[in-house]
């Protein structure tokens, strides 16, 4: 699908800090509708991917070209507690778009993750079979089956420990380590027993954006280069905001967080783009060359304030 200025797509659930980049690399494309159930960007639009009737006729309105679902409740411990609202965000929503794909016959776009596997491997490929651990990764693998086995034209990215989005986006990892530090911390505690692959959202998003041009439909592993642990991550971060002098990062294992993040996760999530290799359009950067990038932002915001 060649994307040109009248190309119309449809981005659900683009509330999040994945959205926002997404939005960003098609908005300056073609015609975007973005939503979600989470008003907060004036360019969003109200519609719940949970809602079979709601979000059809948001769709239908709009009547796009191709649809990406980037919704999906991704706290590992609001999923463990709150299961019905994961199932229904994560798996029944991707299913309700995947049926209006079908009936439409357009592409669709789906956000898997890499915390489908087990860990018991110590890197998988776009090949591997997962087997995931808590209810989090069982809902998104749902989604993930259902696309390839309800749809012909789709593409399947799995993203690993996502950043981006910026001290008022992001909710994971990178920004929880600032919050630390700009609260006044001087140790920061972070493990070194979970192993992965950081993805940058803009990164991921252009990529998107790439493999969509090419009608290569199917399931990829979209990371950044490399691999790190949680701990080398934090060190790296520390250090591109100019204060390794002043804060220590400290080792220490997943039980030291046991109480906190009580949700199963696999020891290893690094993936390879296997895929995107082998076709020639991997666009995925190193993580150390993306987090140099996005830790711009936080050091901007430390000037800032």
């Amino acid at each position: 699908m060649k994307i040109i200025e009248s190309t119309k797509v449809y981005i659900a659930g683009c509330g999040g800090m994945l959205g926002r980049a997404v939005y960003e690399v098609f908005n300056s494309k073609c015609i975007v509708k973005a939503t979600d159930i989470d008003l907060n960007i004036d360019w969003l639009e109200y519609a719940d991917v949970r809602d079979y009737n709601d979000i059809n006729k948001s769709i239908a309105a709009f009547s796009p070209d191709i649809i990406i679902n980037l919704a999906a409740l991704t706290d590992l411990e609001h999923c463990e507690k709150n299961q019905e609202d994961s199932w229904l965000t994560n798996a029944l929503g991707a299913e309700n778009i995947a049926i209006i794909a079908k009936r439409l016959n357009i592409p669709m776009v789906y956000i898997s993750t890499a915390g489908i596997f087990d860990g018991e491997q110590d890197v998988y490929n776009d090949f591997d079979a997962p087997n995931p651990l808590g209810i989090y990764a069982k809902s998104k693998y749902y989604g993930e089956v259902f696309v390839k086995t309800h749809l012909e034209k789709f593409f399947i990215f799995r993203a690993g420990w996502m950043m981006g989005g910026g001290p008022s986006k992001d909710k994971k990892f990178v920004n929880k380590i600032y919050k630390q530090i700009k609260s006044g911390s001087q140790e920061l505690f972070v493990v070194e027993d979970k192993l992965g692959t950081p993805t940058y959202t803009k990164s991921f998003a252009q990529g998107i954006f790439n493999l969509v041009e090419t009608d290569l439909y199917g399931l990829y592993n979209q990371v950044c280069g490399g691999d790190c642990s949680r701990y080398d991550a934090a060190v790296e971060f520390v250090n591109l905001l100019g204060l390794t002098e002043q804060v220590k990062v400290t080792k220490v294992s997943s039980e030291y967080f046991k109480n906190e993040y009580f949700a199963p996760r696999p020891a290893s999530e690094k993936l390879v783009n296997m895929k995107l290799d082998a076709r020639g359009v991997n666009f995925m950067p190193h993580w150390k060359d993306a987090l140099s990038e996005y830790a711009e932002e936080y050091i901007t915001d430390l000037k800032a304030n």
